[in-house]
């Protein structure tokens, strides 16, 4: 089942990045004031992009990704710019190193 990025359009000329399996429901629910305080504060006017991506994990990986972009960047991504995607697109499937554990030092009732 593939998953989307998408990009929105908002009032105040406002770029907003979602993740959905459905973008054309999610919109709709952003448009009716669900789903997100940002939408529903900026309500949505437009999808300015979408990105079909094969995992949940890649999708939420590269939505992350995005809203960490300059909006002159995040423009730049809604109209096309193949070298800005190819850069965040990047090792989205890479595997997460694990965490390493850290040990808690315990107190000890010897003085």
């Amino acid at each position: 089942m593939p998953h989307f990025v998408y990009m929105l359009r908002c009032k105040g000329n406002r770029v907003y990045t979602g993740y959905a399996i459905d973008v054309e429901a999610r919109f709709n629910e952003h448009c009716r004031g669900r789903g997100a305080k940002f939408t529903k504060a900026f309500p949505p006017e437009c999808v300015l992009r979408t990105f079909e991506l094969e995992s949940r994990e890649a999708a939420l990986r590269l939505e992350a990704r995005i809203k960490k972009l300059k909006k002159s960047q995040k423009e730049r991504l809604a109209v096309g710019d193949a070298a800005l995607e190819d850069e965040l697109r990047a090792g989205l499937d890479d595997l997460l190193k694990p965490k390493k554990k850290h040990r808690r030092k315990r107190l000890s009732s010897r003085p």
